[in-house]
């Protein structure tokens, strides 16, 4: 387990790390606005992997031994798998507005900004939750399982209508909007007046999809672990490495059409574990069952997460999907 002072230092590491990072990359790297190229992307992917695998090490040697690492990299990667289709439907956001690729860095920038606070909040209130209502685990655990189902049921062909979410209908009812980008601007001051651009509508819509995203890949952290420490950093060091995942599998993400079908099977599992591990007897609303709690290591459960995302994407390049004419 971590204890309090080990926690605090380990937290501080990570608040360094990606304070630091962040204003190289806004103030270093990216001045001007530019198109990433895939060896960029692949650079970029590999470094967050490569910091956030060293965080894990560090966990690992200072912050409670094997468990703890195990269920950080679990979380650090159901979280980054469930991006995927996160990366999907932002790069159907950007097209719909007809984004220029050389401003898509900077769109994605503050909208992982937003990210880190957001997931903050629902981290917070979900620790609140379980803490004072042990039994909405259950409902975490049920939800997961639905999501999972409903996943694999889903057509990946289904398309993204940004004009029926309710954020962009009230963005255009209350905002005054310009019908240019200005160069990649946000808003622009005309007459002591204040104009949005499509950019900024954008940001909305993407920060509103990350919110719906976590209502998934939060509780499905939660059923990994219960330490809201490891939850966050993992979390947020996925979401660090967001952005350069989706320049790397923008144009590629068709070749891997069964992932989606693995991260369902994740959820489902990872919902059904939840339930397992419960302990019925003191957390159902008080009802005395006769039911033992079922614990699932965090060796397993990492090697299923693994295993499932791994066959679905060997799976989709050696069964590749059949073009339709």
């Amino acid at each position: 387990m971590l204890d309090g002072e080990n926690e605090l230092i380990l937290f501080g590491v990570f608040g360094a790390v990606i304070v630091l990072f962040l204003l190289v990359d806004l103030g270093v790297f990216h001045k001007k606005h530019h198109k990433i190229s895939q060896k960029e992307a692949l650079m970029q992917s590999i470094f967050w992997v490569a910091v956030s695998s060293t965080y894990g090490l560090i966990i690992y040697l200072y912050g409670g031994g094997t468990d703890n690492a195990i269920e950080f990299f679990s979380a650090y990667v159901t979280e980054k798998a469930l991006s995927v289709d996160n990366i999907f439907v932002i790069l159907l956001i950007l097209r719909y507005f007809n984004v220029k690729e050389e401003y898509y860095h900077n769109i994605l920038f503050w909208g992982i900004l937003g990210a880190i606070v957001f997931r903050a909040i629902f981290i917070f209130v979900g620790g609140l939750l379980i803490a004072k209502f042990g039994w909405i685990l259950f409902f975490f655990g049920l939800f997961l399982l639905y999501s999972g189902i409903k996943i694999f049921n889903e057509d990946e062909e289904d398309e993204y209508e940004p004009e029926k979410n309710f954020l962009f209908k009230y963005a255009k009812k209350v905002l005054p909007l310009t019908k240019s980008d200005y160069d990649g601007k946000f808003y622009i001051k005309r007459m002591g007046k204040r104009f949005f651009t499509p950019l900024f509508i954008v940001i909305l819509l993407i920060e509103s999809t990350d919110l719906i995203f976590a209502v998934d890949s939060i509780p499905a952290a939660f059923a990994i672990t219960r330490n809201e420490f490891i939850i966050y950093t993992s979390n947020i060091f996925a979401v660090m490495g967001l952005r350069a995942m989706f320049f790397l599998l923008a144009n590629v993400l068709d070749k891997f059409y069964l992932l989606q079908k693995g991260l369902s099977i994740v959820l489902i599992f990872i919902g059904a574990k939840m339930l397992l591990e419960a302990d019925w007897t003191k957390d159902f609303l008080n009802y005395s069952l006769e039911i033992e709690a079922i614990h699932i290591s965090p060796f397993i459960s990492f090697g299923v997460i693994m295993a499932t995302l791994t066959a679905s994407i060997v799976l989709s390049l050696i069964f590749p999907k059949k073009e339709i004419a």
